[in-house]
C-alpha cells in the first residue's frame, strides 16, 4: 500500500490529488475534471497501478494483457487512451464466472486493457473527491482501509462505548442492481458535475456484456471503477445509519434525590 501512494510522487500527481481532496472538503463543484484525467502523467500513473495488479494478466475480449502493452510503446497507448476519452465508446466486457463457497457462481466483467486504463485514470481523479465526502467509519473498498479497521472500530465501541450488538447486512446482488440514474444524481451531489465525464461513465455503465447485451442497471464486478461507484451509491446509507445510531443526540434525564438527615 505504501508503494501505491509513492507512485503518485513519481508522476507529480500527489499535489493534484491533495488539491482535489481539499476542494471537495470545501464543497467545490468540479466542472472541468477531464483535463486532469487525460493528462499524460495521470495515464502513466494508471498504467503503473494496473501493472502491479495480478488481474492485469487476465485479458479482455481483445486478448491483450498488460504484458502486451509493456512490450510495445507505452506512449502510443497513452495517445490511444486520450483519443478514447475524447469520444468514448467502451469495448465489450468479457463475462467470466467465479465459483463461490456455497456452490454458486459470481459473475465478473473483465474490460479490455484500454478500458481498464480509462477506468483507472478516472478513478485516480474521482477517489480524492469522494474520500473527502465519505463517512469516516466506512471501510469497504477504500484506500488504506480494510476489514481489520472495521473490527478495530467494533472493538472500540464494545470497550469504550459499551455497545454489544453488531448488525450484519448483506445486499443481495448489489453490484448487479445499481440504479444508473440514482448513481449519477449521487455523483452530482458529491460535486462531480463535469458533463463530459458523466457522459463517459454513463457509456461505461452501458458497455455490452459478452453473451448478455447492454445492461440497464448495475456496475460490473471486475471493473476497476465499480468499487468506487458502489461506495458513492452507499454513501447516503452510511450517513443515514450514522445519523440514527451513531451521531444522534441522546437526551438522558437524571433524577437527583436529596436525603434529609
Amino acid at each position: 500500500m505504501a508503494n501505491k501512494y509513492r507512485y503518485n510522487d513519481y508522476y507529480e500527481m500527489t499535489q493534484v490529488f491533495d488539491d482535489l481532496y481539499q476542494k471537495s472538503k470545501n464543497n467545490f463543484s468540479f466542472r472541468n475534471l477531464m483535463n486532469t484525467i487525460t493528462s499524460e502523467n495521470n495515464i502513466r500513473l494508471a498504467f503503473r497501478m494496473i501493472k502491479t495488479n495480478t488481474g492485469s494478466q487476465t485479458a479482455g475480449v481483445d486478448n491483450i494483457t498488460i504484458k502486451d502493452i509493456k512490450d510495445k510503446d507505452l506512449d502510443s497507448y497513452i495517445k490511444m487512451v486520450q483519443a478514447n476519452l475524447s469520444n468514448y465508446k467502451p469495448d465489450t466486457v468479457k463475462r467470466v464466472y467465479i465459483p463461490k463457497a456455497d456452490g454458486k457462481k459470481r459473475p465478473l466483467g473483465i474490460p479490455t486493457m484500454v478500458d481498464r486504463l480509462v477506468q483507472q485514470s478516472i478513478r485516480q481523479v474521482l477517489e480524492p473527491i469522494c474520500e473527502a465526502k465519505f463517512h469516516p467509519h466506512s471501510y469497504g473498498f477504500r484506500p488504506n482501509r480494510s476489514t481489520k479497521h472495521a473490527i478495530s472500530r467494533m472493538m472500540s465501541l464494545i470497550n469504550i462505548g459499551k455497545m454489544y450488538y453488531t448488525v450484519d447486512i448483506d445486499i443481495k446482488g448489489f453490484f448487479d442492481n445499481v440504479n444508473h440514474t440514482k448513481l449519477v444524481k449521487q455523483m452530482y451531489a458529491l460535486g462531480i458535475r463535469d458533463r463530459k465525464l458523466i457522459s463517459i461513465i454513463k457509456a461505461m455503465l452501458k458497455a455490452p456484456i459478452q453473451g448478455e447485451g447492454i445492461p440497464n442497471k448495475g456496475t460490473p464486478q471486475g471493473g476497476i471503477l465499480s468499487p468506487l461507484l458502489s461506495n458513492i451509491v452507499l454513501n447516503e446509507l452510511d450517513w443515514w445509519i450514522s445519523s440514527q445510531w451513531d451521531r444522534c443526540k441522546r437526551v438522558v434525564e437524571y433524577q437527583i434525590k436529596v436525603r434529609n438527615k
